[in-house]
């Protein structure tokens, strides 16, 4: 008993003991959980280097900071795939992060003792180790499950075009599985777009070891042949690279360059069989006189037998053919039922057929028509037995190509004994009469023709199909059955349509047994279960339909190989190939190995933007510099410096690496003292792009490098000069945003040599936002300084410095620099004229003395008119005397004014010269210059419509052009100073290239509309409106660059961009020659289109610097006027649509006033000797005619008119027809089915819209009775063209509609195009020939006219294979 209680309290103790201990083993657990809780995160963003296909994926791990280095690379193994320990870990391109050494894999730290922050992104690379890529993990052998051999089995998803793989296949998408060679050890091939036909029967070629072997045999002779253009020489390499690389899919491009294809040929998709026949040929070619001459016929070529037997006398004719494929029918002609396998295709293939009825052959020994029969017989079947399906077809119905997609199931092992001798001796009585199917296609070639009754005494190989007695037959026949069991091990899969789709192969090895799925660079092993996924069809019965709902994937080419022991053979060891395929693959492997050094140094080459601005040239020069991340900084100036080639312009010691940054023109910083220290430590690694440049700085030898240091901002100082009103080039200097403006003048100061006690400094943040620092103790930071900045400094005793900002000469200096474009003028071919000199006659009419004063001042004795540069000079000379007679006057007592400081009181234009004097009343006579010599402005007026017709675009068009040149900014890139008018230079000007100001303005061309206010030249005063304000303007004269128009003068003019239209144009009068009301303004644009500009009251503010303008002499707009294209109308002509002229309607005009004005023009511009009754305007819209404008209609009050409008002129028969806008004007043609022809348009004006009243007119015309008259409406734009051989069952023919004006027909307005036939009239019958070229014709004329062809299937360009490499130019043969 007390053994009992003791045992009892044993246990107890044992079991409280035990409690106790798990109490405390979960209190440890949840306070680790607790800790782990609390505990900081690291967040890891990897990327993986090592493949530029694997360059964009990356792998994120969030791991607690405790988390060892260990942990940290076995996490990332398993997340990439690849085996631990086989990869490196180095820094990415983190903040401040300049370490590539690769973390230490085997250290006991935790990643946040070896550097990794929590709670930010901590970016790593993922590299090679030791150079050697990374092993990819074994995958499990149980991955092998439907979902894996699904994802091969089927054509992968390609990208932009039919035939490209991608290699992110699914979303069940392996990571190692895009590295590098298949776990398979096959390799695949790239697709190079549409190769993937041709990539199936390579790789099938290349697992048929009787093909192979063969090919290795054969020795290239390089002193024979070019190796690029050898096509056996490029499969050799192809077959032992895809044997012996390392590489996950090699290119094929060498292969087709052998072919003579160029890169067009790999978007021609073929199809295969096509491809297998043609390269077999050009092998054979290319093979004679050689061992392997007869190989393609030893493998692949049968033999069968074509006959006729008369049934009744037994005479049999015959013929031997030779085929390389067997053609096997989907699904009978006629029938609604496919074929269900191989075996049965096969028998319809052999299945005879009975000649009879209409159908009789005609038997040479009976002299008559006999019923016959007539079929095939095999008489050899190959070693290699290609069948090929015909899934494609052609439907009669639809008559387009189409794919059948029809289940037809093919044995892994095919027995053709049974096709041997299938000679039925049924009466004829008796015998069945099937379709044949036995359409060969070119696939069998005569071989030998035989009219006598033979028993078949050439049959190959022993193979004899005719016995005497059934007993010999059926003997004979079980003994050729063991040897002719043929063995399934390539199948060619064809995924999509007949239009297009994928090719890939399913091919077994004959090594291992293995099926291999190759689908272009992916190679995948598969089942048995997925070879008959290619069966095609679906699940439910087979029915007419069925094979529009089937799959779309399935067998189209089936490759069988004999069985036979003693003829089988394995692919080569490597101890067993002949020493040129030793050599050859000993080369290969070399060349793949520089391959993989050259991918490495490209690996580990950092490419960068490279700048300089030349010290000579003084322009910037850009490049990209690419240097090995091991290299010194010294080396890399050196290899910028040849880079650059400064050789002959700088010694290399005056020469420097720095980092900049070129979009704010910002030296970030200098490397002083790391000369010998790695680039790929300087930049932070190897990357695909920087967030930074690089500038080559040099210096002469008496200078020495300025230290630039990171956080400094750099500004460009510009001096100014009051008195000569220049602007310096900018100095640099560097400073600090914490520095104050007092401090920044002491830097200035010593920079520039001037007081700073005096110093206004003006900061210039943005376009016109001009700030003096006037507060001393303000930071440059809150002065709104950044990296690059740019200010104009001042530092004179003048009293313009106690002047309010705004008001002083500083500030008005500033505002015309940072407004001041330069523009370069072309002025027209002829010197200032007669034109001018009677605007000047007729201003100065009121004084003979003004009049022999103007004539001397401006264009000297008559008749010797003065050049360009002569009135340049004169304008300056008179400019001077100008203004020194104000500085001797003390104007406004301002002594720092310079002598060409008058600029800003005086217009500086020789015109003004002559106008000085001349009262407000004067000036307004320019508005009523009359043209003393017409003819030269009419000739003007003629060019400039040609110009217009050469560049004349629909209204459409224009309003988009419109909005999108009126109000463009380009930039001015060049940088070198330039003497300017009052000594400013370039610099003065580019302030420019940054406005982003008034881009909002918009500019309007070829109208001077009403809602811009009042776009006279002058204002209600009188007053020349360029006279209110003054502007800048200065112009010399400039020579252009070759091309530009021979004998062409050019102005280059430097003017105030604020300065409106009308006040640079008067400006522009002296040196055009004419009244700026007889002159156009356009602008040049890019491409060499040309614009007018014509809003007067608007600015030059979408103009920038270097833009080109073309002034042409011509009327310009007024107020209310519009500019206005005339197109001719030819409705019988194969261009319907002539431009004419250019002309000037005005609001309130009638249309028969605007009729008026064109005659004369009509009749000097274009030769059109017209009546103003013989012609009508119609709208224009596009190419399509539209309503006919009556003589009483007026602008802008019964037609709408607006910039850039475009009007028909018409000339009419007779007397115009249509006299109210009730009336309706279609445009009719005849069609006429029994001559495939159509009539001439015929103008039908109908009083209503009346579908009867149409009819009646019809009928009227044509002579047709109104109960034929069958009609349609045209499509599309006109002249609605359509082919003869679709028009007469394609177009809506006698739509049932009383009216004109409801649907289908909608015709509601003028110049509706309307088709007529009379419907007893038969269509011609066409002969094939007759319609093949109607149908070329009718492609020709259709394209010729711009207008649509109607759909037709994509043309296959013929498959060829260039024996010479290249191919002919033969200009018939597509």
């Amino acid at each position: 008993m007390k053994e009992f209680v003791s045992m009892n309290l044993y246990l107890e103790d044992m079991f409280w003991s035990c409690r106790q201990s798990i109490f405390a083993e979960m209190k440890k657990k949840f306070s680790q959980v607790e800790s782990a809780a609390e505990e900081p995160r690291v967040l890891c963003i990897i990327q993986d280097t090592t493949n530029s296909k694997t360059v964009n994926e990356r792998v994120t791990l969030n791991l607690p900071a405790s988390t060892p280095l260990k942990r940290l690379f076995e996490d990332v193994a398993s997340k990439v795939g690849y085996v631990n320990g086989t990869f490196d870990l180095v820094w990415g391109n983190g903040d401040n992060i300049t370490d590539t050494t690769p973390i230490d894999q085997n250290s006991d730290k935790t990643i946040l003792d070896a550097g990794f922050e929590p709670g930010k992104k901590n970016f790593l690379h993922l590299t090679d180790k030791d150079g050697e890529q990374p092993h990819i993990m074994p995958e499990e052998s149980g991955t092998t499950d439907d979902s894996a051999q699904e994802r091969f089995i089927g054509p992968l998803p390609r990208e932009g075009s039919v035939g490209c793989t991608n290699d992110y296949v699914s979303q069940s998408y392996s990571y190692s599985s895009v590295l590098s060679k298949s776990e398979t050890g096959y390799v695949g091939l790239v697709n190079q777009a549409m190769t993937c036909y041709l990539n199936s029967l390579l790789q099938t070629l290349f697992m048929t070891p009787e093909f192979r072997n063969a090919l290795y045999k054969w020795e290239f002779e390089e002193s024979e042949e070019d190796p690029v253009t050898s096509i056996p020489y490029q499969l050799q390499r192809l077959f032992v690279l895809l044997q012996t690389s390392k590489k996950r899919a090699i290119e094929t491009t060498d292969v087709t360059r052998s072919f003579g294809w160029d890169s067009s040929e790999a978007w021609q998709q073929h199809d295969v069989q096509e491809l297998c026949r043609v390269m077999f040929d050009a092998l054979e070619q290319k093979w004679k006189q050689t061992e392997q001459a007869d190989l393609i016929n030893q493998l692949y070529q049968g033999k069968l037998k074509d006959y006729v037997r008369c049934l009744e006398c037994g005479y049999e004719g015959w013929r031997i053919d030779t085929y390389l494929d067997i053609p096997l029918v989907i699904r009978p002609y006629g029938s609604n039922q496919a074929f269900a396998s191989v075996e049965e295709a096969l028998h319809a293939f052999i299945q005879p057929e009975i000649l009879d009825g209409p159908n009789q052959y005609f038997c040479e020994r009976c002299k008559k028509k006999c019923d016959a029969r007539k079929g095939l017989r095999f008489l050899h079947f190959p070693y290699l037995l290609t069948l090929q399906l015909k899934r494609f077809d052609f439907d009669y119905t639809t008559m387009h190509r189409i794919k059948l997609n029809d289940r037809m199931t093919f044995p892994e092992e095919l027995d053709m004994s049974v096709f041997i001798d299938v000679e039925d001796e049924k009466s004829p009585q008796t015998e069945s009469c099937t379709d044949s199917g036995a359409e060969n296609e070119g696939s069998c070639h005569s071989d030998q023709m035989s009219n006598d009754f033979s028993n078949d005494d050439g049959v190959d190989e022993g193979i004899c199909l005719e016995s005497n007695s059934a007993a010999e037959r059926i003997s004979k026949a079980s003994s050729e059955k063991s040897s002719l069991l043929y063995e399934l091990f390539s199948v060619m899969v064809h995924s999509g349509s007949a239009a297009g789709g994928h090719y890939y192969a399913c091919i077994k090895s004959f090594s291992d047994d293995q099926w291999y799925s190759f689908n272009d660079q992916h190679v995948s092993k598969i089942t048995q279960e997925d070879i008959k996924k290619t069966y095609g069809g679906s699940s439910g019965s087979r029915g007419y339909y069925s094979s529009a709902f089937a799959s779309s994937t399935n067998a189209y080419m089936l490759i069988y190989r004999l069985k036979d022991s003693t003829r089988n053979a394995k692919f080569l060891e490597a101890h067993e190939y002949p020493e040129h395929i030793k050599q050859l693959v000993q080369k290969e492997r070399e060349l793949e190995e520089q391959e993989k050094r050259q991918r490495e140094i490209e690996r580990n080459t950092c490419k960068i933007k490279l700048f300089c601005m030349h010290p000579t040239k003084q322009i910037m020069m850009e490049n990209k510099l690419e240097v090995h991340k091991d290299r010194t900084l010294k080396e890399a100036v050196e290899i910028a410096y040849k880079l650059m080639d400064l050789e002959e312009a700088v010694p290399l010691d005056c020469c420097r690496l720095v980092k900049y940054d070129e979009f704010h023109d910002y030296l970030e910083r200098s490397y002083e003292g790391e000369e010998d220290t790695p680039m790929g430590l300087l930049l932070g690694g190897v990357k695909s792009t920087y967030m930074f440049d690089l500038l080559l700085e040099t210096r002469r030898p008496d200078q020495i490098f300025q230290c630039y240091k990171p956080g400094e901002v750099m500004v460009k100082v510009h001096v100014v000069d009051l008195k000569t009103e220049s602007v310096a080039p900018p100095i640099s200097v560097r400073a600090y945003l914490n520095q104050t403006v007092s401090e920044f003048k002491q830097l200035i100061s010593k920079a520039t040599h001037l007081p700073a006690e005096t110093m206004r400094v003006v900061l210039e943040r943005c376009y016109n936002d001009l700030r003096l620092l006037n507060v001393s103790s303000k930071t440059l930071k809150a002065e709104g300084f950044f990296r690059s900045n740019k200010v104009f400094i001042e530092s004179s005793e003048s009293l313009d410095r106690h002047v309010a900002y705004t008001d002083s000469h500083l500030w008005k200096l500033l505002d015309r620099h940072a407004n001041t474009i330069r523009l370069y003028v072309s002025l027209p071919e002829q010197s200032p004229g007669s034109q001018f000199r009677r605007a000047v006659y007729q201003k100065s009419s009121g004084d003979s003395g003004n009049l022999d004063e103007a004539c001397e001042r401006v264009k000297g004795p008559v008749g010797n008119m003065k050049s360009v540069e002569a009135i340049l000079e004169e304008s300056t000379e008179k400019l001077k005397s100008l203004s020194l007679q104000q500085q001797q006057e003390g104007d406004n007592g301002d002594s720092s004014k310079s002598t060409e400081a008058s600029d800003f009181e005086n217009i500086e234009s020789p015109l003004n010269e002559i106008d000085s004097s001349a009262s407000a009343e004067n000036r307004e006579l320019e508005n009523q210059i009359q043209i003393s010599d017409p003819e030269n402005l009419q000739s003007e007026e003629r060019s400039d419509s040609d110009v217009n017709n050469d560049r004349s675009t629909s209204s459409v068009d224009s309003d988009i052009l419109s909005s999108s040149h009126s109000s463009d900014t380009l930039c001015n890139v060049d940088n070198a100073p330039l003497p300017l008018a009052n000594g400013l230079d370039s610099h003065s000007i580019t302030s420019s290239r940054r406005s982003k100001a008034n881009q909002g303005k918009k500019e309007t061309w070829d109208t001077a509309e009403e809602d811009s206010g009042t776009d006279s030249e002058y204002d209600e005063s009188g007053k020349s409106r360029g006279e209110a304000q003054y502007m800048y303007f200065k112009s010399e004269p400039y020579t252009a660059d070759e091309g530009s128009g021979e004998g062409q003068k050019w102005l280059m003019v430097h003017v105030d961009k604020r300065i409106t239209l009308s006040a640079f144009k008067q400006h522009l009068e002296p040196f055009v020659g004419v009244p700026s009301s007889h002159f156009k303004v356009f602008r040049v644009y890019a491409s060499n289109q040309e614009f007018e500009s014509v809003r007067l009251n608007e600015t030059l503010s979408s103009f920038s610097d270097d833009n080109k303008i073309t002034i042409r002499l011509g009327r310009a707009l007024k107020k209310g006027e519009y500019r206005v294209k005339v197109y001719q109308l030819l409705v019988n002509e194969p261009e319907p649509c002539k431009f004419l002229l250019d002309a000037v309607f005005a609001k309130g005009m009638t249309v028969r006033q605007s009729k008026e004005e064109l005659l004369p023009q009509l009749r000097e511009q274009c030769g059109l000797d017209l009546t103003i009754d013989r012609f009508r305007l119609r709208k224009k819209t596009w190419k399509n005619p539209g309503t006919v404008f009556l003589d009483y209609h007026i602008y802008e009050e019964d037609i709408n008119i607006s910039s850039n409008w475009e009007v028909f002129l018409e000339i009419l028969d007779g007397i115009e027809k249509m006299k109210s806008m009730s009336q309706l004007a279609v445009l009719s043609r005849r069609w006429r089915p029994s001559e495939m022809k159509l009539d001439s348009f015929q103008e039908v004006v109908l009083e209503s819209s009346s579908v009867e009243e149409l009819k009646e007119k019809l009928s009227e015309i044509s002579g047709i009775p109104l109960e034929n008259i069958e009609f349609a409406k045209g499509r599309g734009t006109f002249p609605c063209d359509i082919s003869i051989l679709e028009i007469h069952q394609d177009l809506d023919w006698n739509p049932k509609v009383s009216t004109l004006n409801v649907w289908p027909l909608y015709i509601c307005d003028d110049g509706a195009v309307i088709f007529y036939r009379d419907k007893t009239e038969e269509l011609m019958e066409l002969t094939d020939e007759q319609r093949n070229e109607l149908m070329k014709k009718e492609s020709s004329r259709l394209q010729k006219t711009g207008h649509r062809v109607t759909y037709s299937p994509r043309k296959e360009k013929a498959l060829k294979i260039y024996l010479d490499g290249a191919p002919n130019k033969d200009l018939t043969q597509d």
